[in-house]
């Protein structure tokens, strides 16, 4: 995990998180995941650290199927912040492939972020992964996220119980939305990287390639406004894009699992793929700096979350 060809943007939505004065002249880097339960709020903190969307985000369960690097530069460090799926009971296997691959991560990174987030209580799935990263090399904080949405007093509560769960390096309560407590969190996570040389060029805010991302893109698009049970079954996939002069012509595919899903996503008179197509647009030419041409397509492919060959095909 220690080199890597990035995808270099210098566009910035909002300010990443800064830097304070460091600690000692030591140069460190090195690589971070938050864990936690599927919307626990691990993909938000990931860009809000960054200070660009490498992420995808949306209030749908199990929002996150790649594993994208999403890289922050200071003068004293450079944190790679490994944004991971949620761990679930999975039902599917690509359920089982997203488990394997969060687990695969925790083994590889030098700090643990575990996200609670501070409205919901604790429940067995928190215990759950408290109790499985107890034999990694890590170093593991807490963070309760989501602060902005409850009152001192149940903030207070959350943190306690949090304390009881496991012997926690740190533990910080911050809000992505609102900004509160990010740096301290970034400032904490930098504290226990190793020393090491840089390992991305300056320019490098994500490795991941175009294509992924702006497949990404498109499904949290397409994740926008739809029933509980279609979200799982939604799949992207950016089969051509094509440069011409100052234009980017895409041609992406939505897969989806039955004929009446495909209704779904596309709507009457193809009024919501075209809801789809627009927004998705908009944040891939903020992605990419120029202007796009999207052509979208909905395709069926039957029961492909439990199909090892069509997994194989969607990048899983």
């Amino acid at each position: 995990m220690r080199t890597g060809k990035g995808f270099a943007r210098k566009k910035h939505r909002h300010k990443a998180a800064s830097a304070v004065a460091p600690r000692d002249d030591v140069y460190r880097a090195g690589f971070a995941c938050f864990v936690g339960r599927p919307n626990a709020g691990k993909s938000t903190l990931t860009n809000a650290i960054v200070g660009q969307k490498i992420a995808i985000t949306s209030n749908k369960p199990q929002t996150t199927r790649h594993v994208i690097r999403g890289i922050l530069h200071r003068p004293d460090a450079q944190l790679v912040l490994v944004d991971t799926p949620g761990l679930h009971r999975p039902r599917t296997l690509l359920g089982e492939r997203l488990n394997d691959l969060v687990r695969e991560v925790w083994s590889e990174v030098d700090v643990i972020g575990v996200c609670f987030p501070a409205d919901e209580p604790i429940g067995r799935g928190d215990r759950f992964i408290s109790s499985e990263i107890s034999a990694l090399k890590a170093k593991v904080i807490a963070v309760v996220t989501k602060v902005d949405l409850v009152d001192p007093q149940t903030l207070a509560q959350r943190l306690l119980a949090v304390a009881e769960l496991y012997d926690f390096a740190d533990i910080i309560p911050v809000s992505a939305v609102s900004g509160h407590q990010v740096e301290n969190l970034t400032d904490v996570m930098i504290r226990h990287m190793p020393e090491s040389p840089q390992l991305y060029p300056d320019d490098v805010l994500t490795d991941e390639p175009e294509q992924v991302l702006i497949g990404e893109l498109i499904r949290e698009a397409a994740l926008e406004g739809v029933r509980d049970e279609l979200p799982h079954s939604i799949a992207v996939l950016v089969e051509e894009m094509l440069v011409e002069g100052n234009l980017t012509r895409i041609f992406a595919d939505i897969y989806v699992e039955r004929d009446s899903q495909k209704s779904i996503v596309i709507g009457s008179r193809g009024t919501r793929l075209k809801e789809v197509g627009t927004k998705a647009r908009a944040e891939i030419e903020q992605l990419l700096g120029r202007r796009i041409y999207l052509d979208l397509h909905v395709r069926v492919a039957k029961e492909w979350q439990r199909d090892p060959k069509q997994l194989r095909k969607l990048g899983f």
